[in-house]
């Protein structure tokens, strides 16, 4: 194999490169981006590097040099304009490059709110590129007033930054709880409680009807009628998969571009991976938004384009901070049908059962539990929920059984 072009300079496109090489391939490896950085860690945007606690070569995944070294062509600021499946190109701009393995690892995009409710007003941002982050850090001034539209993760986590930062903040959530689709509702519970401590005017069941302004943002319409006066707005409405250039060349696209158990599209010689991707899990076609499964399947279809043939087996785990409190997730809790809730000293865990089988776990400062029941939960192993939740249990002794 002569040439491998991957199409997306996020986590997974990192890691796939990464892996190419450490697994001996000496082909060469071009990963083209549409930002003018290189690879970096989305998380952080909107915790420690929005709360100036992170410089920006520390978001970097690795230094500038690395891709030198390692012979790695890496072109930013630039987008692939087309695919030609028959001749086995890209095009870049007038650009045009062949490849014997190309993957797609575009990532998703940001929910935006539609204009005609002041979507595009200024002031309104989306919290999922750097840039992004850079347009929202001046906005943070102590007494401005943010409201964050979206009770997921990205919505608290930016909340979270806002009242530490002296903001008044209101959230509002336009389903019966915040975090309903990804968490239970104890887990609801715990974080809106921590969010009205500190200062967070949190509104569940209520969403946005208007926003209001000339050029820039002044006040915001609910859909209960109350009008909220605002310095600026920040967007968390969920992502959806980048799937554009696989569509336009042709491939098939279900809930993001679909490939089969060993990261293949439609097309044998593409292949996807990260949040763009959905692969088959339990009778669907399953995606996973989170780093893990972008570094573990950036890393598995490196290893198939390499002839490797292995299927992707997901061992989802995920985390949130917010204000003095690490969520750590592992499993997926879909479906489950029992809560074991375990507390101890400023430590928290809720462990989802589904027909008596341990399935998943959020654990709040509780980096034991977690650990515990992440090697449980992927040894396909299970323990008694009465036994987990009591806080004299001995965590070691849930791994002998």
């Amino acid at each position: 194999m002569r040439q491998v072009i991957v199409i997306g300079a996020g986590q997974a496109g990192q890691s796939i490169v990464t892996k190419l090489r450490s697994e001996g391939y000496e082909g060469r490896i071009l990963l083209i981006g549409d930002e003018p950085v290189p690879p970096y860690q989305r998380p952080p945007l909107s915790k420690a590097y929005l709360l100036g606690e992170m410089e920006l070569e520390r978001l970097f995944l690795r230094p500038a040099s690395y891709y030198e070294d390692a012979n790695i062509e890496l072109v930013t600021g630039t987008s692939v304009t087309s695919i030609d499946r028959e001749a086995k190109t890209v095009s870049i701009g007038p650009r045009v490059e062949s490849y014997d393995a190309l993957v797609l690892a575009t990532g998703a995009r940001p929910r935006l709110l539609p204009e005609a409710i002041g979507g595009a007003l200024g002031g309104v941002y989306a919290m999922r590129t750097l840039a992004d982050a850079d347009a929202i850090a001046p906005e943070f001034k102590g007494g401005a007033r943010v409201l964050i539209v979206g009770g997921g993760y990205i919505g608290l986590e930016a909340a979270a930054v806002a009242a530490k930062k002296g903001l008044n903040v209101t959230l509002v959530e336009m389903a019966d709880r915040i975090l309903q689709r990804v968490a239970a509702k104890e887990t609801s519970d715990y974080f809106r409680d921590l969010h009205k401590e500190h200062g967070v005017d949190l509104r569940e069941g209520v969403g946005l009807k208007e926003l209001r302004g000339d050029d820039r943002v002044r006040e915001a319409e609910l859909t209960d009628g109350t009008v909220l006066d605002v310095d600026f707005v920040i967007v968390g409405v969920g992502i959806t998969p980048d799937t554009a250039l696989a569509e336009a060349a042709g491939l098939e696209i279900e809930n993001g571009i679909r490939t089969d158990e060993y990261g293949r599209t439609s097309d044998p010689s593409i292949y996807a991976a990260g949040d763009c991707a959905s692969f088959p899990h339990e009778g669907q076609q399953m995606r996973l938004e989170s780093v893990g499964n972008a570094i573990d399947q950036g890393e598995l279809v490196a290893c198939n384009i390499l002839g490797a043939n292995v299927p992707y087996v997901p061992k989802p785990w995920f985390w949130s901070d917010q204000y003095d409190v690490k969520l750590q997730i592992a499993g997926l809790s879909m479906g489950h049908d029992e809560i074991a809730v375990r507390e101890g000293e400023g430590t928290r865990s809720h462990w989802y059962y589904r027909a008596g089988q341990l399935i998943a776990i959020d654990s709040m400062n509780d980096t034991r539990a977690y650990m515990v029941a992440k090697r449980l939960i992927e040894a396909g192993k299970s323990v008694d929920p009465a036994r987990a939740a009591n806080p004299d249990t001995d965590l070691k002794e849930l791994l002998r059984g």
